[in-house]
């Protein structure tokens, strides 16, 4: 056997065995999400028999998590939309417009990186109680919004600087006010790197417990994630009941990974461009 076969061997067996290890935990929550207690109780790792898709429905449906599933659809959609907008706006000032700062703002953007929710929640709970904004979708918006937007500003603005300037600068010749060549010139220029931002924003949103469980501490706001935790101590006699909880969350972020991987690889690779 060549050296070269051998290579791609040994890069392959430790992928697989990744992938592996990646993929069983949510066939076994699937096959667990379809099984009666009984079955459960009397062997949780054989295949099931029965496929009760019932466990499926009495989870939607009596353990909340259809207006969770609601819930999360409303914040993390208007998250993103903000997101996207604010961090368009600022990786095409700070990239393309020559001002005095804008060097500072876009390390103060780099430095809110490396700040940690935890770091910061008391104080912000203080603040939004005192705004009257928790247990409130603006609240939690406005919350995923001010965490995530220095990585959407990060990347944008990296995606933005190899674009050449020359293009901002012939468009200003020809009339176009600053408004203008953003809503003309960058947005349609900067489509793939904001689809890979939306992409990878959402996902973040969506997986977020600790932020929506100090925000939302009220059951009717609960966010789908915060609603899958609850669910282990409703249903901790009734595993099938919360492994369904657990597959429909998971449901929407595999389809959208599998669909949109791509765009997700785009995504990550976008703030590592020379500008």
């Amino acid at each position: 056997m060549s050296h070269s076969r051998w290579g791609r061997w040994l890069v392959a067996i430790p992928m697989a065995l990744l992938a592996l290890a990646t993929v069983y935990p949510l066939l076994f929550t699937g096959n667990v999400a379809v099984k009666t207690r009984r079955e459960y109780i009397l062997d949780r790792f054989s295949l099931t028999d029965t496929l009760r898709w019932e466990n499926i429905g009495t989870a939607w449906e009596s353990a909340g998590m259809g207006r969770y599933f609601v819930n999360s659809v409303i914040v993390v959609t208007s998250s993103v939309v903000l997101l996207l907008l604010l961090g368009s706006m600022a990786g095409f000032a700070l990239s393309q417009l020559r001002f005095r700062g804008s060097s500072a703002i876009f390390l103060g953007c780099l430095a809110g990186l490396f700040v940690p929710f935890q770091v910061i929640m008391v104080p912000l709970a203080r603040i939004m109680a005192d705004s009257r904004l928790i247990d409130t979708y603006l609240g939690l918006i406005l919350v995923y919004v001010a965490q995530f937007l220095p990585f959407t500003v990060f990347l944008m603005t990296s995606y933005y600087k190899t674009i050449p300037p020359e293009i901002v600068d012939a468009a200003r010749i020809d009339g176009n006010s600053v408004y203008g060549v953003y809503r003309r010139i960058m947005l349609p220029l900067g489509t793939p790197a904001l689809l890979s931002v939306g992409i990878l924003n959402t996902l973040f949103c969506w997986n977020d417990v600790l932020m929506s469980l100090v925000m939302m501490p009220s059951a009717d706001h609960r966010t789908l994630m915060v609603g899958v935790t609850s669910l282990k101590g409703q249903y901790s006699d009734d595993i099938p009941t919360f492994a369904s909880g657990v597959l429909i969350a998971a449901l929407p972020v595999l389809l959208l990974y599998l669909f949109l991987q791509r765009q997700i690889a785009d995504g990550v690779a976008a703030g590592s461009t020379k500008g």
